[in-house]
C-alpha cells in the first residue's frame, strides 16, 4: 500500500469513528459557536445575589430520576447551601435503579465529582458535562459504561437529557463555579426523594439497599446542608468517613464522624419506614383475605342454588346413586317400574 492510500486509509478510519464510534450521549465536537461561553443572565446573578451567592461560589447538582427534577445548589456566604433552582428532566433511559453495564440504556445512580474535564463544551446534544461514571464505587461492583452525560437535546440514551435552554444555564453555573476557584462540584443522583414512604414503597426492589446506602448521603445533606465527603470500602459508599486519604474499595471501612441531628433523622425514618411497611403488608394481607372470603362465600351460594334447582327439575342422571355410607358396594338399583 503507498503512502498517500495508506493517510487516505487512516483519514476514513478516523470518520468513521467520529461518527459511529460513540457510545451513549458522547455526541462529538461541533466548531463554529462560543454557546459554552454565553455569560450568565442579569436576572440569574440577581437572583444569586439576593440568596447571598454569587456565580464563583461552590455548587451541587441533585437528580431525583422518579421526580425528572434537577437542582442546583449554591453555597452561600453564610457557608451553607441553599437551593437555587430547580430544571425539568427531559428523559432519562432505563427503569429506576443504578446503571450496571454498558448498552442497557440504564441512567446511573450515586455520587459523582464533577471536573472541568468532565465538561463538554462543544458537545452535539448542545452542552454536556460527563457524570463521571463509572466512579470508584461502580467499578468496585464492575460495572461498566461510558459518555454518560446531562446534556441538552431532550433526547437520552443512558444519560440525563434537559432542554437547550436549561443545559445552558446549567453549564454556565458549572463554568463560574469553576472560574470562581472550585475544583470540583458534587452531583448527587437519587431514584427518588428519599422518604420513608418511597423507600417502603420500593422495598421489593433488589436495589432496596444501596440505596439505603446513597440515603446517608442524602440525609447528610439535607441536615447539615453541606454536601458530605464521600468514600467508597467493602464496595459500598461510606460518608464523612474519619482520618484522611483514600480508602481501599475492597477493604474494610473506618469509622464515620457522627452527626447527632443526622443520626435521629435515620432512627426516625428508619422507624417510619418500618411502620409503612407494615402498614403495607397488613393492606395486602387483608386485600387477601377479603377476596378469598367472597370467592367462599360465592362457593357456598352457587352450591346451595344448584342443588336446589337440580332437586326442583330433576337433578341430574345420577340423582337416584346412593351414597355408600358403610364402604360396601352399592347395589344396582332396579327400573323405576320394577320397583316395589
Amino acid at each position: 500500500m503507498t503512502a498517500t492510500l495508506l493517510r487516505k486509509f487512516c483519514s476514513a478510519l478516523i470518520l468513521l469513528w467520529v461518527a459511529f464510534g460513540l457510545a451513549a450521549c458522547g455526541g462529538f465536537v461541533k466548531a463554529g459557536d462560543n454557546r459554552h461561553n454565553q455569560p450568565l443572565a442579569s436576572g440569574t446573578v440577581s437572583a444569586l445575589r439576593a440568596m447571598g451567592s454569587s456565580p464563583g461560589e461552590a455548587m451541587v447538582i441533585r437528580i431525583f430520576k422518579e421526580e425528572k427534577t434537577l437542582e442546583v445548589w449554591k453555597r452561600t456566604s453564610a457557608g451553607q447551601y441553599k437551593m437555587f433552582k430547580t430544571y425539568e428532566i427531559c428523559a432519562f433511559s432505563g427503569n429506576l435503579g443504578p446503571k450496571i453495564k454498558e448498552g442497557d440504556r440504564q441512567s446511573p445512580e450515586g455520587f459523582y465529582t464533577i471536573t472541568p474535564g468532565l465538561m463538554n463544551p462543544k458537545s452535539n446534544y448542545y452542552l454536556a458535562f460527563n457524570t463521571g461514571f463509572p466512579n470508584k464505587f461502580d467499578r468496585s461492583w464492575g460495572r461498566t459504561g461510558s459518555d454518560l452525560m446531562v446534556h441538552g437535546d431532550c433526547s437520552s440514551r443512558g444519560c440525563y437529557a434537559m432542554t437547550d435552554e436549561g443545559i445552558a444555564e446549567i453549564y454556565a453555573l458549572a463554568r463560574e463555579t469553576f472560574q470562581g476557584g472550585n475544583k470540583s462540584f458534587q452531583l448527587q443522583i437519587f431514584p427518588f426523594r428519599m422518604t420513608p414512604a418511597k423507600m417502603a414503597s420500593n422495598a421489593s426492589s433488589e436495589h432496596l439497599n444501596f440505596w439505603k446506602n446513597i440515603k446517608q448521603g442524602n440525609d447528610l445533606f439535607e441536615v447539615t446542608k453541606s454536601p458530605p465527603a464521600w468514600d467508597v470500602c467493602e464496595r459500598r459508599y461510606i460518608f464523612n468517613p474519619s482520618g484522611s486519604g483514600p480508602l481501599d474499595a475492597m477493604g474494610a471501612c473506618p469509622a464515620v464522624v457522627q452527626n447527632a441531628a443526622v443520626v435521629a433523622k435515620q432512627q426516625a425514618d428508619e422507624a417510619a419506614f418500618t411502620k409503612t411497611l407494615a402498614a403495607e403488608e397488613k393492606k395486602v394481607a387483608d386485600a387477601a383475605a377479603v377476596k378469598a372470603r367472597g370467592e367462599a362465600i360465592n362457593g357456598a351460594v352457587n352450591g346451595a342454588v344448584s342443588g336446589l334447582f337440580g332437586g326442583l327439575f330433576g337433578g341430574n342422571k345420577d340423582a337416584d346413586v346412593v351414597a355408600v355410607m358403610s364402604g360396601k358396594t352399592a347395589p344396582i338399583p332396579l327400573p323405576r317400574l320394577a320397583r316395589p
